[in-house]
């Protein structure tokens, strides 16, 4: 069993209202995202576009209803803008969040990605870094990382759909090309998944630099459709091929096995993002800390 004190439950606001997609959710007010995460019995939480940017003002409406800030997502672009662009909004974002006592930033690359375009399917125009970018992306994140450090935190790094780090492969070059005590690694279950990656192997080979999990699950035949229609990821996620563990294809019991066995200390943070439309994202988060609680005893 999970040690409590060491691993905590939150879960994402995108199956509330989703930032790539505001029209999806966009009736859902903050304060019922955030009540609605504990009512579902979730501690934590990483910050969606309609939290308050006064850390003030968000302190106040999540200590009401006990709930902290796990992370948020940083969108780098190392490989096709100058550092010192990325350096600069980083900072900002690293302030905010350590201020409201986050212990990891969660990063990805975003030159080139096509997660955030409608009508570019996922599978077929994927992009590729060259030597180069490669270069850029492995120091860039290692002076990120070397700023979190400077506020006793860590990066983390997401692979992600849609962009130039998704492949086990994509994993294995920018872990290889980076610094252990500078980079480390987010596990997305649902992404590795829907790329056709094997989770369980990457979880074995990095369950140390695992600073951060995201719980997401595989509707199997909206990921057959996917591919057979060449949609985009964001038609893909419209289309329902998220879900909360334990509704999907994924046989979590190995890795929570695995993450058990190694002491894993951090966030599980539930990040299924559906239509809230055609998913309830109440019914959703009490359908998945039911499942988390048989399964981990958290």
């Amino acid at each position: 069993m999970f040690d409590k004190s060491k691993v905590k439950l939150g879960i994402a606001p995108i199956a509330w209202t989703n930032d790539d997609m505001p029209e999806l959710g966009s009736q859902n007010t903050f304060e019922q995202c955030i009540s609605e995460m504990a009512l579902a019995g979730f501690i934590g939480s990483e910050v969606g576009n309609k939290y308050p940017k006064d850390t003030k003002v968000l302190k106040k409406a999540l200590n009401l209803r006990g709930i902290s800030i796990a992370s948020a997502w940083f969108s780098a672009f190392l490989t096709t803008k100058p550092f010192e662009e990325t350096k600069e909004a980083f900072i900002k974002h690293r302030d905010f969040l350590h201020e409201m006592g986050a212990k990891v930033i969660v990063v990805a690359e975003q030159g080139h990605s096509i997660q955030g375009m409608m009508d570019v399917p996922v599978f077929d125009k994927k992009p590729i870094f060259t030597e180069e970018e490669w270069e850029k992306l492995a120091r860039g994140l290692e002076e990120l990382g070397k700023l979190a450090l400077e506020k006793d935190m860590k990066i983390v790094y997401h692979h992600h759909m849609g962009t130039g780090v998704q492949t086990t492969e994509e994993i294995e070059k920018l872990m290889s090309m980076t610094d252990e005590d500078l980079v480390y690694l987010l596990f997305d279950t649902g992404h590795l998944t829907f790329s056709g990656e094997n989770p369980e192997e990457i979880l074995k080979k990095y369950v140390k630099r695992i600073k951060h999990v995201h719980l997401k699950d595989i509707r199997e035949g909206v990921l057959k459709k996917v591919k057979e229609e060449k949609l985009s990821f964001l038609q893909a996620v419209k289309e329902g091929v998220f879900t909360v563990p334990g509704d999907g294809m994924i046989n979590f019991e190995p890795l929570f096995k695995i993450l058990e066995e190694n002491n894993y200390e951090g966030w599980f943070i539930v990040e299924a993002e559906q239509d809230p439309a055609k998913a309830n994202p109440l019914e959703y988060a009490i359908k998945a800390r039911k499942y988390i609680r048989e399964k981990t005893g958290l």
